[in-house]
């Protein structure tokens, strides 16, 4: 501490960056300040909310980097965030890449659907925050427009020339002129003019029931209706054809919702919200996210809006208005308002499910005579007909999955390899580490299985002097939680529709899963090795050189040695696995 206080004597006045470490001295947070002095010593002084006085608590050392403006320091801080993801910033994991629709600059132009925009490759239009939208879009323009379809320009004519779909640059000498109308029409469609094409197609339609041609008329009258049915699924909110990200914003003491509205060609498309812990203003952690969310993106809309707040250093990386007035405004406090309900119904949801957990372990505690269990520990054996066998731990910390505190058991060779056996080995391995490391033992421990294996956990708990709770989870017919056995294997009333029937159910599906999940990976490991492995030599590098050629170890198995040498094997090598093969039918005749 004493170090943190020179430390914090010695901050200059000037705009930087601030990283603080723990006692490991991994970066838990970074953030930046128009005055670093004032800043960073602010964390230090005064009183702070729970969740700011957490973090704090952890801060065992600091640096700073000084930048040459706030605006440099934002940068910054947005860059050192996504390179050392602290765990108390806003982090923006779930960071999307929207798809474009293009139209590729080729001497015979396509329409496609794609993720990446390459500066010079084409026309995009976009982002487009729902990509079925996307698709469907581009899947109309193919049909109603004789782009080039196919990657490369094949050697003969495909379906989508016979179709009328496609020019059909392989078999005729299209010059680039002939697409140009069509791009511009394209181009009008998808900056929202849409009344120009049903035009045209409904008098294509009408043409073609004059001529008779119903089969015609009915693909047009199919392409009117889906191009209709595009238009519906945008609503529209502006009619100046700009592209804008709207975003809002609401709080609580320690949670930060924010909306983003994607508006495309005057047209909202879709919505975004990202629900985050805060430690620092709400505006700064607004401010944060703005930054981070915008920063590297290919293309950034033309304008983005926000609430009223300070958008002095925003603006001047990203084309931010904080609107006072008219529909923009409005725009704003739909955001704000869609905000406020969502971050609303999330914590109503929480509580919910946090009360009915506490219900449910306290039911529990009831059932079972002890106290309700804050940690549960649930154990599974897996294995098929005897082999392979594993075994998986979860570990449920206030009726909620702590997978941090997951654990896999390779289960050693014993004489008896029965599940009671294999219960008996794991309880041991787990609770005599937790004894010698003197960590915190569970309140109570879960077993996928019934007297037998609640007996096995009972001699081996006592085996080790511990005292831990100890109760079955058995399963019906189809293998769906049925019930609960107490230590002595008696059965519990447990409601079926009960909150702890659930939270039981929750436990038991989840460490089957688990313990399933592993035995699997374990039993594909085991059925990759192959007789070829324990061959001196023969590496896993060597083995697949091997099966590519020979395609199957039985191939191997009788293969001559020219043979194993023509696979690429050294002449040593060589006579080594065909001694080994050799040696192995001797014994076996």
């Amino acid at each position: 501490m004493e170090i943190l206080r020179q430390k914090l004597s010695l901050l200059p006045e000037k705009p930087g960056v601030y990283l603080m470490k723990d006692a490991t001295e991994q970066i838990i947070y970074v953030g930046k300040a128009k005055i670093l002095r004032n800043r960073v010593r602010s964390y230090f002084t005064g009183s702070h909310n729970g969740k700011t006085q957490l973090m704090i608590s952890q801060i065992a050392d600091f640096e700073t980097i000084l930048t040459e403006s706030e605006v440099e320091a934002l940068v910054l801080e947005c860059n050192l965030i996504k390179k050392y993801n602290p765990k108390y910033n806003i982090l923006l994991r779930d960071d999307k890449s929207y798809p474009f629709i293009a139209i590729t600059e080729e001497l015979h132009p396509r329409i496609m659907v794609t993720r990446k925009v390459k500066k010079g490759s084409g026309k995009y239009f976009g982002p487009y925050p729902n990509a079925t939208a996307a698709k469907e879009a581009s899947r109309l323009l193919n049909r109603l427009f004789p782009f080039r379809k196919c990657r490369h320009v094949p050697s003969k004519p495909c379906l989508y020339y016979h179709l009328h779909q496609c020019l059909g640059p392989c078999i005729e000498d299209i010059q680039s002129s002939a697409y140009e109308q069509m791009r511009k029409e394209v181009t009008s469609f998808l900056k929202g003019d849409q009344h120009k094409i049903i035009t045209q197609l409904e008098q294509k339609m009408q043409d073609a029931a004059e001529a008779l041609e119903f089969e015609r008329a009915k693909e047009y009258r199919d392409l009117i209706a889906d191009l209709r049915k595009v238009g519906e699924k945008q609503n529209i909110t502006l009619n100046d054809f700009v592209d804008r990200d709207v975003l809002g914003y609401s709080v609580t003491k320690d949670q930060i919702c924010i909306q983003v509205f994607y508006l495309r060609q005057g047209k909202l498309l879709s919505r975004d919200n990202f629900i985050f812990p805060f430690f620092e203003n709400p505006e700064e952690a607004f401010i944060s996210f703005v930054a981070q969310f915008y920063t590297d993106k290919i293309t950034l809309p033309q304008e983005i809006l926000v609430p009223p707040i300070d958008i002095t250093l925003l603006s001047r990386l990203f084309p931010i208005l904080a609107p006072q007035k008219g529909q923009k405004r409005d725009l704003v406090h739909m955001a704000m308002e869609n905000a406020k309900k969502t971050l609303h119904d999330q914590i109503t949801l929480e509580v919910r499910h946090i009360e009915e957990n506490l219900q449910a372990l306290d039911d529990l505690g009831k059932s079972l005579n002890l106290s309700a269990p804050r940690i549960i520990e649930s154990f599974d054996i897996s294995n098929t007909a005897g082999t392979n066998t594993v075994a998986g731990m979860v570990q449920f910390l206030d009726g909620k999955p702590n997978r941090h505190n997951y654990r896999k058991f390779k289960i050693y060779p014993m004489a008896n390899m029965d599940d009671t056996a294999a219960m008996r080995q794991v309880i041991t391995r787990r609770y005599n580490r937790l004894k010698q490391e003197n960590s915190h033992l569970p309140d109570l421990i879960l077993l996928d299985g019934g007297k037998g294996q609640i007996s096995a956990a009972l001699d081996a708990l006592h085996s080790l002097q511990l005292n831990i709770p100890i109760a079955g989870m058995v399963k019906n017919d189809h293998h769906q939680t049925a019930g609960l056995l107490n230590e002595k294997g008696l059965p519990v009333i447990v409601e079926k529709n009960s909150p702890t029937f659930h939270l039981l159910e929750r436990i038991q599906n989840e460490v089957h899963r688990f313990a399933i999940t592993f035995h699997r990976q374990q039993r594909a490991k085991n059925m990759i090795l192959s007789e070829l492995d324990g061959i001196p030599g023969v590496g896993p590098k060597r083995r697949q050189t091997l099966l590519r050629y020979f395609k199957s170890t039985a191939k191997v198995r009788t293969a001559s040695l020219e043979e194993l040498q023509k696979a690429g094997l050294p002449a040593q090598i060589a006579e080594i696995i065909y001694q080994h093969f050799q040696e192995e039918k001797k014994r076996d005749s």
